[in-house]
């Protein structure tokens, strides 16, 4: 709890003793009236003060207002009736015991947005006379050289280059299990580094690294607003001016209709009264308070699990989704690729894979750099020339100026060379020196251990069909997509196919479904913008991942997918309990209420009651169940076991 609400606290139960202790003291009038004005003073007075300004604003119709109305008037009966102030101090001490759970379950979903945020580095350390000296992160410069020390937050995106260390990235990925970094490799902010001195040369400003894009997208989900918030909003802005004046027409009419045509008495404060516990049943706030509360619990606990969801309108959309479709390289598989064999035609295996290497050095794609770890020299990019890389197909380029094509059939067929096919599964590197057939290279990637598990988790979610695309090769997907028992499969295909193909598959779906894309945002982006959700996973260090995709995984688990589903599919579905069951009660309350059926006391069950248990309903969306992620995986492994 923070100061504000343990003087809240303190403030309804000081209340409420003295409410319980002046039902002992025998006084009457004037001096009972100033002593139970007290307690009602006491818990709500700010209640009040916010009901006054809201006039002043010319902002009449909310809760405050409403709460302020009831009360007073409750009041204002005792006082003329000489009867019970006890359901008046009982009104507003109820609702705030309500807003104070409210105020509870908010911070603590709160808390777990803080601790994400806890990722925030305070400082960079730079080396000046000898000396460590703490600078503002923001005042680093690009190519700035920083050392973290063990125990420290990385604050700045870049490339190690001195020392090695353990790295705790749970506050990015939502997994406790520690990554080894050494010189040379890439660092991202956010991790906190465990053991070691690391010496990092920044590549990005602080502003543009990995933690300052994070940071705002969790800063901003609260911002988009989902159809069920917008919904809510719409319906208390018309709803609260509705029955404040069924109130004054409950209270008015009634008793004109029975002084003038019935010619009985009016009987005005009886139905003042029933006025009165008509607006304390008619207060909004279990859904004004809990629909909202339940999008931001949701966002919390999944960033709490390591997926970045950007807004409720993304969570409300994820929670339709029936089909997923899959890029392969990355995300299903390691995209860790392996030289598996060399067959060699005009030239030795060696000068083959020199060739290969050289051609491919300015690719950043996977295959090309299992090419030059293969190769294991350093790559002399001067030796290379006149490079020409063809979409979808390959390379061309001069090394020690003789012309080397390396790439797919595609390319060996554009470039009207006749090629030997190889029928072993992976991705086949065809090579060909000065306009001659001179070999393939096999290479071959990795499924990932939790694919399958994964895909068998999405299915018990309720996900219908689940596709993969890739560029790879007919043989390399079909192999990859019955391994994991995908409903389809499209092979060979460039990123404009890619986008295509998504589209097809969006025309076909489901009326009101949701179609989700799932890649690893390096060159996803353009289908990751496509399709209705966009999910990119292992998107630690991708800016591609963080500005295209609508939820991000921060690892690689494909497990991490079907996470992602069942917390949005769970928070939808307390988001529909809390509408059904809060307008449900309101409803028939406000019927027993007209009739005279209902007082003080079950109005205050009607508003408080309902906004308390629906706040705690709106709290189960803040947990997510980590043991079904794993079990997938530990069967997996049984399987693999066994059948070894």
């Amino acid at each position: 709890m923070n100061k504000k609400q343990k003087k809240m606290l303190a403030r309804i139960v000081l209340s409420a003793l003295l409410m319980i202790a002046l039902q002992f003291v025998p006084v009457d009038g004037v001096s009972r009236f100033l002593l139970y004005l007290v307690p009602y003073i006491l818990v709500g007075y700010d209640i009040l003060i916010k009901a006054v300004k809201g006039i002043k604003n010319k902002q009449v119709f909310d809760e405050n207002f409403l709460m302020a109305v009831a009360t007073l008037g409750a009041m204002a009966l005792a006082v003329s009736d000489n009867g019970d102030y006890t359901e008046a101090i009982a009104v507003m001490l109820f609702y705030q015991t309500g807003e104070w759970f409210q105020g509870y379950a908010v911070g603590k979903s709160r808390r777990n947005i803080s601790e994400l945020m806890d990722i925030r580095p305070d400082y960079a350390n730079i080396e000046q006379d000898g000396q460590f000296m703490r600078v503002d992160p923001d005042e680093v410069a690009v190519g700035t050289v920083i050392f973290v020390q063990p125990g420290e937050k990385v604050p700045l995106d870049g490339v190690v280059v001195e020392g090695c260390s353990t790295l705790n990235t749970s506050a990015l990925t939502g997994e406790s299990v520690p990554r080894d970094i050494s010189q040379g490799e890439e660092i991202i902010s956010g991790c906190i580094n465990m053991t070691g001195l690391l010496k990092i040369r920044t590549t990005k400003e602080f502003e543009e690294s990995t933690v300052s894009k994070i940071l705002d997208l969790v800063e901003n989900a609260s911002s988009r607003k989902s159809r069920s918030e917008a919904f809510i909003s719409r319906f208390a802005r018309v709803y609260t001016p509705i029955v404040c004046y069924s109130a004054l027409a409950l209270a008015v009419l009634p008793p004109l209709v029975r002084m003038y045509f019935w010619g009985l008495p009016p009987v005005w404060g009886e139905w003042v009264y029933r006025a009165l516990t008509f607006l304390v049943i008619s207060c909004p706030c279990a859904l004004v308070i809990s629909i909202p509360l339940s999008f931001f619990a949701g966002i919390g606990g999944a960033s709490r699990a390591g997926v970045l969801i950007k807004g409720s309108n993304y969570l409300e959309t994820l929670a339709k989704t029936q089909s997923i479709v899959f890029d392969k390289t990355g995300t299903l598989t390691e995209g860790v690729f392996e030289v598996n064999a060399i067959h060699h035609n005009v030239i030795d295996d060696k000068k083959l894979l020199e060739y290969a290497a050289l051609a491919e050095s300015a690719s950043s794609h996977p295959i090309s750099k299992s090419l030059r770890k293969a190769y294991g020299k350093v790559v002399d990019r001067g030796r290379v020339t006149n490079i020409q890389e063809v979409g979808g197909n390959g390379v061309i380029a001069l090394v020690d100026g003789v012309q080397v094509a390396a790439g797919n059939a595609k390319l060996m067929k554009r470039l009207h060379i006749s090629y030997i096919d190889c029928h072993q599964v992976g991705t086949i590197v065809h090579m060909a020196v000065n306009g001659v057939y001179a070999g393939h290279i096999v290479i071959a990637d990795i499924v990932k251990p939790a694919s399958k598990p994964a895909i068998a988790a999405l299915r018990r979610e309720g996900v219908r069909s689940v596709v993969m695309l890739t560029g790879d090769s007919y043989k390399v997907a079909n192999q990859v997509a019955v391994s994991l028992g995908m409903d389809a499969v499209y092979a060979e295909l460039l990123p404009a196919d890619k986008v295509k193909k998504v589209e097809e598959l969006l025309l076909k779906k489901a009326s009101g479904s949701t179609l989700a894309f799932v890649g690893d945002g390096i060159n996803d982006a353009p289908v990751l913008s496509r399709a209705d959700i966009g999910i990119a996973m292992g998107a630690m260090g991708s800016d591609a991942a963080i500005e295209a995709a609508d939820v991000v995984l921060m690892d690689d688990d494909p497990m991490k997918i079907s996470t992602a589903v069942r917390i949005a599919r769970k928070c939808m579905a307390i988001v529909h309990e809390n509408i059904v069951f809060s307008i449900g009660i309101k409803v028939v309350c406000l019927v027993l209420g007209a009739l005279g059926l209902a007082n003080m006391w079950l109005a205050i069950f009607a508003d408080v009651g309902v906004m308390i248990l629906a706040v705690f309903n709106a709290m189960r969306a803040l947990f997510v169940r980590k043991y079904t992620e794993q079990s997938g995986v530990d069967q997996q492994k049984n399987v693999s076991l066994r059948s070894a």
